[in-house]
Order: C-alpha cells, then sequence, then structure tokens
C-alpha cells in the first residue's frame, strides 16, 4: 500500500505545473552551455571574415554541443553510463536549445547590420546579449511547459 502511494506521488509530482523558478533555473542552465557555444562561434566566424550563413552555422553547432555537454557532464556525474546519459542530454535538452537558437538566431539575422557588424562594434555584442536575453524570454516558458509534462529539464532531475 505505501508503495502504490508512493509511486502514485512521484507520478503526480512528474506531471505537476511547474513554477516559473523551476523552469527560469532550466532556462538558464541551457541558457549558459548555448550562450558559450553561440558566442564562440559568432567570434570565430567574424575573427575569420566568414559570411553570414557558415558563421551562423558554426554558432548554432557550438549552443547544441555545449548546451548538450553540460547536461551530459552532470548525469555521467551521478552514474548513469554514456549512452544512457546521451539519451537524458538530448531528452532534456533538444527542444529548449532549438527554441534558443531560432531565437537567438532570428533576432541576430533580423536586426539591421548586426550579420556585418566586426567584434570591435557595440553593434555586435549589444545584439548578440538582447538575442540571448530574448532567447531566454522566450524558452522560459516552454521549458516550463514541457517540465510541467514531465518532459524536457523534468527528465534530469532525478539525476541532480
Amino acid at each position: 500500500m505505501q508503495h502504490q502511494h508512493a509511486h502514485a506521488e512521484h507520478d503526480h509530482m512528474a506531471h505537476a505545473p511547474a513554477g516559473w523558478a523551476m523552469a527560469a533555473k532550466a532556462t538558464l542552465h541551457c541558457l549558459t552551455g548555448c550562450a558559450i557555444g553561440e558566442v564562440l562561434g559568432m567570434v570565430i566566424g567574424t575573427a575569420l571574415g566568414w559570411h553570414n550563413a557558415p558563421t551562423m552555422a558554426l554558432a548554432i553547432t557550438l549552443a547544441f554541443l555545449f548546451g548538450y555537454s553540460f547536461t551530459l557532464r552532470g548525469v555521467l556525474k551521478a552514474g548513469l553510463g554514456f549512452r544512457a546519459a546521451v539519451k537524458v542530454a538530448l531528452a532534456a535538452d533538444t527542444v529548449s536549445i532549438a527554441v534558443m537558437e531560432l531565437i537567438d538566431n532570428g533576432v541576430i539575422a533580423l536586426m539591421p547590420g548586426a550579420m556585418d557588424a566586426h567584434l570591435s562594434e557595440w553593434l555586435f555584442w549589444g545584439t548578440l546579449a538582447f538575442s540571448l536575453v530574448m532567447a531566454f524570454l522566450v524558452t522560459t516558458p516552454v521549458n516550463r511547459w514541457m517540465i510541467g509534462r514531465g518532459k524536457g529539464h523534468a527528465v534530469v532531475h532525478q539525476y541532480h
């Protein structure tokens, strides 16, 4: 009887409405990795004088790589095997990173002159910072919705 109660309580918690604080924390965790990759990719592409498409492709690739690696590091540290840890990271972060990258790169692409700005210009850094703030603001409600349904970052919480 006690086991059934604990199982029912766990199911209720997994699908309970997620709070804004939990969603913001999950989004900040994800944004940290994404921002490192995004900034690094934009800096590398801009410094090397690449065209916009390859620069954005590098930034997006690195954002996913760093975003996944932060989660992967945490679940590996919790004792999960590599293959299982990769599955958890993919389940936890894919939608969050994709939304962030869509918003982040959309803001950069739509900001007049931002894609042609150089590293020494405030437009480069200001647009990049603004795009990350916008990505956070849009992705937080998405993460809240997903966590409330036992998806996204909810799959990682058991390993923290």
